[in-house]
């Protein structure tokens, strides 16, 4: 059997970063930013002759360098999609690319082998390469046009993206399988995310009562890691680029106020520069679409056509499982050796171990936990499945029985996806290739794989799982809320009801929704579940009298707390109060360790909340005191919410030792929280700092008309740094702005006032 390498320490790695800084003066990494350009100069560097088509291509853009593409057939609208996503974002496509391979220290050093050997465990490859070999002819001829458009660009373009000079990127051919390891990417499974923090707790002897817990609960799967720790990075990472959150609503014809069907698209991504979306129009004989697309993927995940709209959000289903492999016969682990090329130092050797039951996760070094027991991923994302197929089929669909139909052959990333069409209905789909087990519940977090109870049994699809269509209320809302029961499990980690709750209520208190109100939705940031808990501290504090022993620091607290209304508005002080003392209370009250796992508890604030209210007085007297003492503080230096909390827009280059603080270009104060609606995730409320994860972009139709379609992203269309559509849509977000896509061709010549031609060889 291979036994790996003595792997370099962290402080090895740190030496040889130091050693090499010398020799960074002469590469790309000092190269100055790009100089501003204009949106005509960005459209005259897009190649437009002798191109890979067979007919001439239209491509009308707004302002916002938003494309509006009209091709005379599929395949030349494929290309022509291709041509664009690399025009507009093909810097980071080509890092999206490295990071899914884990490719990473090609680009950073000798300081990301770790990371790149738990990607390479993941192996998001593998599952892209089973799914290509098993595609539909249209579907791969389609992506074969989109690779080919890719290819073309980067051959022929004269200036490459920054992101190649800086990170010493070579004009590497896209394929097929490319493509599908980005998607892949972006369908990690989030529940990977929660694992990650429990493994190390595996040893304790209270494990059994800790899981017995978060079964109960059913915990988010997005906990706060220590910053800065190599698991840090690898969790950031692949929660940033996976569709992990979102909130999705839609409003039937009945309750809207124009009389058709609404639809309310709000996703929750990591949140850096460009944004991980991009708008894009489509037109072909089987097309016609506007919509928002992931970079290097060739289809529009949330939008609408002439007749349906759709959006969705992260079901966090039980896509995964993890086993103990310390039983298989040696002869069942397969060995490999992968070399790890390093930017500037030596490269790396590193082994993957495969198993009947997946990659061996745990010799991940970022988990930390290589000397227990060997614990194999299981993931229905290592297997062929074919998502850009079925979101093929929904960008064509018609009518809810194709919608639901779209479906059948889509797995990961799980979605609950909803529907809205112009006749006034609205549905929910349960998108996902969900594996069948003899349990409702998993007995532990790591299973026995010769207990043919955890096995799985075959899968369901979406044509086999419950829907809606149509309900009473006259509303579908969705936030990565548990969804409805199975005789197998869905899933066991869901978000807090908080926002979901709070969709409902809105809708309900507003009779006719119109526009504005769904505007106003996108931005509301009342949590519901903190004002109980904000009450069960004020009581708590009166009956142990810590209200009137108080301090100044905490009668500030206390006093911010009781005039809160629970919304996490910028200027909020009792935001303020009340963050810093939940982050506070779960520390002094249980320590960091039980901190962390109850403040991810899908029961929110109310689980806690409970806990005040039943404590005996003499034993959380002094914790409650403390935390009070931590908030009124907080209130001192940082005056309110917004003081402490901060939204931050960077490229990933920011995170480049000695020149990163160059490729930070806004930050401004930002409300919100972790289950807000507008959601700005953060790590504990200690001290000031940037929400890295969240509400990054926004979607509004309304099937009354074809033209009605608003759509805003946390920064810009253009992923070229100085072009004016690199942030120009930042100010519109922060504002509550949007920018409209309309369907209509001739609304589009009207409004998008520049148009470039693709223009076939000949002519």
């Amino acid at each position: 059997m291979l036994r790996p390498k003595r792997r370099r320490t962290k402080a090895e790695r740190g030496l040889a970063a130091i050693l090499v800084a010398p020799l960074l003066a002469g590469c790309g990494l000092l190269s100055p930013l790009p100089d501003d350009t204009t949106v005509e100069k960005r459209l005259a560097a897009l190649p437009t002759e002798t191109m890979p088509v067979e007919r001439p291509v239209s491509i009308r853009w707004n302002d916002h360098l938003v494309p509006f593409i009209e091709a005379e057939s599929d395949r030349d609208l494929a290309v022509a999609l291709g041509v664009v996503h690399a025009h507009l974002r093909l810097g980071q496509m080509e890092m999206m690319r490295r990071i899914a391979d884990g490719r990473l220290s090609e680009m950073a050093g000798p300081m990301t082998t770790d990371i790149d050997h738990g990607l390479r465990i993941l192996n998001y490859r593998r599952g892209a390469e089973r799914s290509a070999a098993t595609l539909p002819t249209e579907t791969r001829d389609w992506l074969q046009g989109f690779v080919e458009g890719i290819n073309h660009y980067q051959r022929v373009m004269t200036e490459p993206p920054h992101e190649y000079r800086v990170l010493g990127f070579e004009r590497e051919p896209w394929t097929i399988e490319d493509v599908l390891t980005i998607g892949r990417l972006g369908s990690t499974d989030v529940n990977w995310i929660m694992w990650f923090r429990l493994l190390p707790l595996l040893e304790r002897d209270d494990w059994p009562e800790i899981w017995a817990k978060l079964i109960e609960g059913g915990t988010d799967s997005a906990p706060s890691f220590e910053s800065g720790t190599d698991l840090a990075l690898l969790s950031d990472l692949l929660l940033g680029h996976t569709k992990a959150g979102s909130n999705s609503l839609v409003v039937s014809g009945e309750r809207s106020a124009s009389g058709a069907a609404m639809i309310a698209n709000d996703p929750h991504l990591g949140i850096f520069l460009p944004n991980l979306w991009l708008l894009a129009g489509i037109k072909s004989p089987s097309y016609h679409a506007v919509g928002m697309m992931i970079p290097g993927v060739p289809f529009i995940a949330l939008g609408r056509n002439e007749r349906i709209a759709w959006g969705g959000t992260n079901m966090r289903a039980a896509s995964s499982d993890l086993y103990d492999v310390s039983a298989l016969d040696p002869a069942e682990i397969a060995e490999r050796r992968e070399t790890i090329k390093v930017r500037w130092w030596l490269d790396e050797e590193v082994t993957v171990r495969e198993t009947p039951h997946g990659p061996v996760i745990s010799d991940a070094p970022p988990l930390g936990v290589a000397d227990g027991p060997p614990l194999a991923l299981r993931w229905v994302g290592h297997e062929a499945t074919d998502e850009v197929s079925a979101m093929l089929r929904v960008n064509r669909a018609e009518n809810w029985d194709e919608f639901r139909q779209a479906f059948e052959t889509f797995a990961v990333s799980a979605q609950n996806m909803l529907y809205a069409d112009v006749d006034g209905n609205i549905g929910q789909v349960m998108a996902v290739r969900l594996p069948i087990r003899a349990y409702r519940v998993p007995d532990n977090l790591v299973l026995d794989p010769r207990d043919d109870r955890t096995l799985w049994r075959g899968f369901a699809d979406a044509t086999d799982l419950p829907v809606s269509y149509n309900p009473t209320q006259g509303f579908l809302a969705s936030a990565n809320n548990r969804p409805v029961e199975t005789p197998f499990p869905v899933g066991y980690f869901f978000s807090p009801d908080d926002r979901v709750v709070r969709l409902g209520d809105l809708v309900r208190a507003n009779g006719k929704v119109d526009l504005a109100h769904l505007e106003a939705f996108q931005q509301d940031v009342t949590m519901p579940s903190a004002t109980a808990l904000r009450d069960a501290i004020l009581a708590k504090a009166a009956a142990t009298g810590v209200d009137s022993a108080a301090n100044p620091e905490q009668r500030a607290a206390l006093d911010a707390l009781a005039a809160w209304d629970g919304a996490h508005r910028v200027d909020s002080v009792g935001a303020l109060a009340f963050e810093v003392f939940v982050d506070a209370f779960g520390e002094a009250a249980h320590g960091p360790a039980d901190a962390a796992l109850i403040s991810v508890d899908a029961k929110g604030y109310n689980l806690l909340a409970n806990r005040i209210a039943a404590a005996e007085p003499d034993r959380i007297a002094t914790p409650l005191a403390d935390a009070l003492s931590g908030a009124g503080e907080a209130v001192a230096e940082y005056g309110a919410w917004g003081g402490m909390h901060r939204m931050g827009l960077a490229h990933p280059l920011a995170n480049l030792p000695v020149i990163g603080a160059k490729y930070r270009f806004a930050e401004w104060p930002v409300g919100g929280g972790k289950q807000t609606l507008m959601k700005t995730s953060h790590r504990a409320a200690k001290e000031r700092h940037d929400t890295a994860f969240g509400s990054q972009s926004r979607h509004i139709s309304d099937l009354a008309d074809p033209d009605a379609n608003w759509f805003a992203l946390l920064g810009g269309q253009d992923g070229r740094i100085g072009s004016p559509a690199f942030m120009d849509q930042a100010e519109l977000w922060r504002r509550g702005e949007y920018v409209q896509l309309p369907l209509r061709p001739e609304t589009v010549r009207a409004t998008f006032a520049h148009e470039t031609v693709l223009r076939p060889a000949g002519q």
